[in-house]
């Protein structure tokens, strides 16, 4: 609000309404809801012996009828705001406004040498209110993207950009992928701690079961996936989540118990591979293929996709893959699956939510736009020419550089020996054009620290397993829901929803609004 223009124009005399409506500490609710309502007013000052008691308003009339209390014998002292804040007549109509809004008041009785004389309120002031953006109490500027700012804490993992460095809990995520099954981190996340060989099996058991879709989304699946000119597998993946979710009877966080959600989580994290592969064969024009119950969870993603058993080193390569992708700190897609999560929707709201965020190609839509930068460049004698045109002409170099890292990628390291360690001509030639770009980089960014992250290797990686491009960012998706619903449980078991605030700078209001203007025809 201008304060300075209401100081210059208006006091709270001014404003207020005047005599004030009153009652005795000692009447009924009921009076005082039959006086609010032949007065015309939302509050009524409750004094005594000429001193202000308290304040009722229409917000105390709403409590008292949930609370199913008799308003007839319910005395107005059990329910009035005692010693409320008062102001005097001549209190400058600013300062009158900045009591309302820091104390979250809409009305203040007005005072004049211990007399109520009236009484200000909220809808009072804006009648004459010039409204400007301001700061309520404990609001802070954040910088754009809100890059650097801590919104939650947090024991699922985090990212040390400076080292090259990320976490799953309290393990390495590198030396997870290199020691351990899918399965396991999947555990870890959702649990608290790696399994036990027992702890295993019953996991395992827990979630060969759930890999099977409903038989009630088969048809339903095909319409998704045959819609459109265009095959865009994460907008039917997109639509095939929320088809499962009702189809499944997902309930709303808020109103389920912790085991409930956990049960729904692991069922949706069980699904996905199922849905990406169905959704994928279906708009081929191919018949799905049933989860093989005897397959873990990354080499039966590649035999629903392609109908054959995976070669061991390639279901391996997949299943690191999914390991390094899993979670990665307070990603765009994951913060939206936690401010999704705050308003007390159920999984699969959050997870629908969080595959959009994933779609855009700043997030998740670049390791086969790496690949198709392989392909332009064609050889390793034209990568430095290509680079230098491509960057001297503004374009993006796919595949390099990271919000957050400021040194190499550590995923990027380990699909690097993934790539070499299952061979091929792309991966000997995506080595050498890595190398090319970095150094070109340095020499055209100074500074800017520019390395190869995730996406440049993982097309790689995939493609040589038999996985096709316009598979590569759905398959992101198969480990990252993992991740997302690590955090939907964070979120739900402390929840308080997400709402920031925004600075508005646009015309000042309020405007008088103009007459509509009679039509031509009239």
């Amino acid at each position: 609000m201008n304060q300075q223009a209401l100081s210059r124009r208006r006091s709270v005399a001014d404003l207020m309404t005047t005599p004030a409506v009153t009652a005795l500490p000692g009447e009924t609710m009921a009076d005082v809801a039959v006086r609010m309502e032949k007065e015309h007013v939302s509050c009524v000052v409750v004094v005594e012996d000429d001193r202000t008691l308290g304040i009722v308003t229409e917000r105390d009339i709403v409590r008292l009828g949930a609370s199913g209390a008799d308003a007839r014998r319910a005395p107005v002292s059990d329910w009035m705001t005692g010693e409320p804040d008062v102001v005097e007549p001549g209190t400058d109509a600013g300062v009158a406004f900045a009591n309302l809004a820091e104390r979250g008041y809409r009305h203040i009785p007005v005072v004049d040498d211990g007399r109520l004389v009236g009484v200000v309120s909220m809808r009072d002031l804006m009648k004459v209110a010039q409204i400007q953006p301001m700061l309520h109490p404990g609001e802070v500027e954040a910088p754009r993207g809100l890059a650097g700012v801590i919104v939650a804490d947090t024991v699922i993992g985090d990212v040390r950009g400076q080292e090259g460095f990320y976490h799953y809990r309290q393990y390495s995520a590198r030396e997870l992928a290199d020691k351990r099954t899918l399965e396991d981190v999947w555990t870890l996340l959702f649990d608290g701690e790696l399994p036990s060989a027992e702890q295993q099996v019953a996991f395992d058991e827990e979630i060969r079961p759930q890999r099977t879709l409903p038989d009630t989304l088969w048809p339903l699946l095909g319409d998704v996936a045959n819609t459109g000119e265009t095959f865009l597998p994460l907008e039917a993946l997109r639509s095939a989540v929320s088809l499962t979710a009702a189809a499944l009877g997902f309930r709303p966080s808020l109103d389920i118990p912790a085991g409930e959600l956990r049960s729904d989580a692991v069922h949706l994290c069980a699904l996905v591979p199922t849905l990406v592969a169905a959704l994928f064969r279906l708009r081929r024009g191919e018949e799905p293929v049933e989860p093989d119950p005897e397959l873990a969870h990354a080499a039966n993603y590649l035999w629903m996709l392609s109908g054959r058993r995976p070669a061991p080193e390639h279901a391996r390569a997949v299943e690191q893959y999914l390991i390094s992708t899993v979670d990665h700190g307070f990603n765009v897609s994951t913060f939206t699956a936690r401010v999704i999560t705050s308003t007390g929707a159920d999984v699969g709201a959050a997870v629908v939510g969080a595959i959009g965020a994933l779609s855009g190609p700043l997030h998740g839509g670049a390791p086969s736009r790496a690949l198709d930068m392989l392909e332009a460049i064609g050889e390793p004698a034209r990568a430095e020419e290509w680079i230098r045109r491509e960057v001297d002409g503004g374009g993006r170099i796919m595949g390099f550089g990271h919000r957050v890292y400021r040194t190499e990628d550590p995923r990027s390291t380990l699909l690097r020996e993934l790539a070499q360690r299952l061979g091929g001509d792309k991966a000997e030639f995506a080595t050498t054009v890595e190398r090319t770009i970095v150094e070109v980089l340095a020499e055209l960014k100074p500074g800017r620290e520019l390395y190869a992250n995730v996406e440049f290797y993982a097309g790689v990686v995939m493609e040589r397993c038999g996985i096709p491009p316009e598979m590569f960012t759905p398959t992101f998706a198969v480990s990252r829901v993992i991740g997302w619903c690590a955090n939907i449980l964070e979120q739900a078991a402390d929840n308080r929803i997400i709402r920031p605030s925004a600075r508005y700078v646009g015309p000042p209001a309020p405007q008088p609004v103009p007459e509509a203007r009679p039509s031509a025809a009239e």
